[in-house]
């Protein structure tokens, strides 16, 4: 064979095996067969949609990272900003750790430098440009070099609970707060729909359930939903895009939690099945979307706060939400009408919050888990001291079991934070 022959051989393997890994790497919904290692908690879920994270000759897009996590990084008053570290008075410290790429810290395919958390960090990334902390002050003399990322004292990121004017202001406070309560929703006058006023003729228990819902109390019609363009045939599926529609914060937030964040990304619906979290077998093929928690008629949003998560999740601290005085609170919220006092699986971790001059229920329910001290803000400081919560959300046996009890962890940042406010 010639050498002309052997090379048209050689081409047509190369592009037949380039064709073949570049659908594998893009477009397959199948694992791709060269995954390296496994994934962290918070991107396994897109792992087989390699594109959205790296470029065509497998570099990591710093872009792809900013475009998922740009709004937790503003809503956290980021500490160590980009723009920190490109101040000229700041640049000796690049030489010892770029922070300015989110790779320098955050590597993926990499279980063994991956934490509790899901994230992954060098341990001596603080210590590289705080070496002379401890000669800096008396209380960090004799802590280990990689202990500063323990809960209650820094977050590289959000450290909106944690600075020291913050824990200054809230030291001293009393465990239990008095007349906690949970910010409540505003709502809209409109003309209320009622049985009579529904545009399609459907079986009673349906006409029930959409009249007693806050669709039909908010004017919303049954093509509102099934037949949102008229020019469209009715549709008994109702798609998430229709809802987005209307609930664009919700859609927003959903898409960037881990319960949407393979539609985000044009993959299949999560379920239960792919997590990682002990789940309820019977649920492992549930897709999840708007209605997996809302249902399709009734739209239930106190049966979404605590039934639709325990339909699901199996983990030790879901099951032990029953036997948490946090329930408690939620049936005597129940049983007196009380509304805003009840502690729900959604109060913590999909707290009601001010967005854009009005409040909304954020739906990315991992904004507050990533660490779990960004929840002290948002959920524990309505109802507990911040001397409470840190120490609470420290202790990973009080978290397994819900709370039922006290910390039995304690921290001391806001003692030292008082003691060098006295200085």
């Amino acid at each position: 064979m010639t050498k002309f022959k052997w090379f048209i051989v050689w081409l047509i393997m190369t592009v037949s095996a380039s064709a073949f890994l570049g659908y594998q790497m893009f477009q397959a919904e199948e694992k791709p067969l060269f995954i390296p290692n496994e994934t962290t908690h918070g991107h396994y879920q897109i792992e087989m949609k390699c594109s959205a994270c790296h470029t065509p000759n497998m570099g990591v897009k710093q872009d792809a990272c900013i475009t998922c996590h740009s709004q937790d990084l503003k809503d956290g008053q980021d500490s160590h900003p980009e723009n920190k570290f490109n101040d000229p008075r700041n640049f000796d410290m690049i030489a010892k750790l770029d922070a300015r790429k989110c790779i320098t810290c955050h590597t993926e395919h990499s279980p063994h430098t991956t934490g509790d958390m899901g994230v992954t960090l060098p341990i001596d990334y603080c210590a590289a440009c705080h070496e002379s902390i401890g000669e800096e002050r008396e209380s960090h003399k004799n802590l280990k070099f990689d202990s500063c990322a323990t809960a209650g004292c820094h977050n590289y990121h959000d450290n909106k609970a944690l600075y020291e004017d913050f824990l200054i202001k809230h030291y001293d406070q009393k465990d239990h707060l008095e007349n906690a309560k949970e910010i409540p929703l505003e709502t809209k006058k409109q003309k209320a729909l009622t049985k009579p006023d529904a545009d399609f003729i459907v079986d009673p228990q349906t006409h029930h359930d959409w009249s007693s819902t806050a669709h039909a109390k908010g004017g919303v019609n049954c093509k509102d939903c099934h037949q949102p363009d008229a020019q469209l045939p009715w549709s008994d599926k109702v798609s998430v895009s229709t809802c987005q529609d209307c609930h664009e914060d919700e859609y927003k937030g959903f898409s960037e939690g881990k319960h949407g964040m393979r539609l985000a990304a044009g993959l299949t619906p999560m379920t239960p099945g792919q997590a990682r979290l002990d789940m309820k077998r019977d649920a492992a093929h549930k897709e999840l979307n708007c209605i997996s928690c809302h249902s399709d008629h009734r739209f239930d949003t106190k049966v979404a706060a605590v039934d639709a998560c325990l339909r699901c999740h199996s983990d030790d601290h879901s099951l032990n939400y029953k036997q948490s005085p946090h329930f408690n609170f939620w049936q005597i919220d129940h049983l007196t009408k009380q509304n805003n006092k009840g502690v729900s699986c959604a109060t913590c971790h999909m707290p009601r919050v001010k967005k854009h001059g009005k409040v909304v229920v954020e739906h990315n329910q991992n904004a507050t888990l990533r660490p779990n001290e960004k929840m002290i803000r948002t959920s524990c400081l309505k109802c507990h001291s911040l001397q409470f919560s840190i120490n609470a959300l420290a202790d990973k046996e009080l978290i397994e079991k819900n709370f039922k009890g006290r910390p039995t962890v304690h921290v001391e940042s806001l003692e030292w934070a008082k003691q060098r406010e006295k200085k």
